[in-house]
């Protein structure tokens, strides 16, 4: 299937779907989520030029699978939740969670993602599209609003700008009732860096270059920005037993971390819960 069609920032789905897939591949995958690799095959795409190296792909099927982790705990504890899947792309996330007929799940994405992932993900009882840019107001009308809701975002606040991401998490505490947003950060990332990596990106089809937002130095910043937010979870994918399949550098990087915060803050899982008063 050809992608040509889509804008380069809707062309930033390929890269976590194709480190997913090549988790997939591997004899102890991470994640191991074998629709992933049925989907990236029947795309026609050079994906070397995504720069999926062995710890991008890693960290992207680990912190995938933190998610995942989250998202059953909470239908768990709420068989009649709605599930916000923002800026879903093509995840498999509804089919590895696979919650019951009860919980309603809503992949939200741009026009152009959707079509493609319609066109190569199966169908499924209680899923449901929304084709809209979560940084522009509406893209949550059509959703129920009193049930307990989880917004779950894998790989989105990067590619937003930080007033979009401000209006994001005003927007989901001001529609639904309550619930819980969780989402992956890298911790603070400076100019430098983000021109450094965009540098050494260039002439490629890397979505790094789409990169916009620095990430959070302070992960309780979402309360400062939000008064109906609170932080319940800073979680380190550095800290994960699944670190001991991670590339030799990466892993020497993991256990550096539990004595050097900042390493540990570059692969995080935030999670905030929220409830109207």
């Amino acid at each position: 299937m050809d992608v040509g069609d889509l804008s380069p920032v809707e062309r930033t789905t390929l890269l976590t779907e194709y480190a997913r897939a090549v988790d997939a591949r591997q004899p102890r995958p991470i994640l191991g989520d074998p629709l992933a690799d049925e989907v990236v095959r029947k795309i026609d795409y050079d994906y070397s030029t995504l720069g999926v190296t062995p710890s991008v792909r890693c960290l992207v099927a680990l912190r995938a699978r933190m998610l995942d982790d989250r998202v059953r705990a909470f239908v768990a504890a709420h068989p009649d939740a709605v599930v916000v899947d923002l800026g879903s792309g093509l995840s498999s996330m509804v089919y590895r969670v696979d919650p019951p007929g009860s919980v309603d799940w809503y992949s939200v994405d741009l026009p152009g993602v959707l079509a493609l992932r319609s066109a190569l993900l199966p169908p499924r009882t209680g899923s449901h599209t929304v084709a809209a840019s979560v940084a522009e107001p509406g893209w949550c009308d059509a959703i129920p609003a009193h049930r307990p809701t989880m917004a779950v975002a894998d790989g989105l606040f990067a590619f937003l700008t930080e007033p979009a991401i401000v209006s994001l998490l005003r927007r989901i505490t001001g529609h639904f009732d309550s619930g819980a947003v969780a989402f992956n950060d890298y911790g603070r990332v400076s100019k430098l860096n983000r021109i450094t990596g965009q540098l050494a990106m260039r002439g490629s089809n890397s979505p790094h270059l789409q990169w916009n937002f620095a990430g959070f130095k302070d992960p309780r910043q979402p309360e400062r920005w939000n008064s109906d937010l609170r932080l319940v979870e800073e979680a380190s994918a550095m800290f994960e037993p699944e670190t001991e399949q991670f590339p030799r550098g990466l892993r020497a990087a993991s256990r550096l971390a539990r004595r050097v915060p900042a390493i540990a803050r570059k692969a995080r899982i935030l999670r905030f819960e929220f409830a109207r008063s």
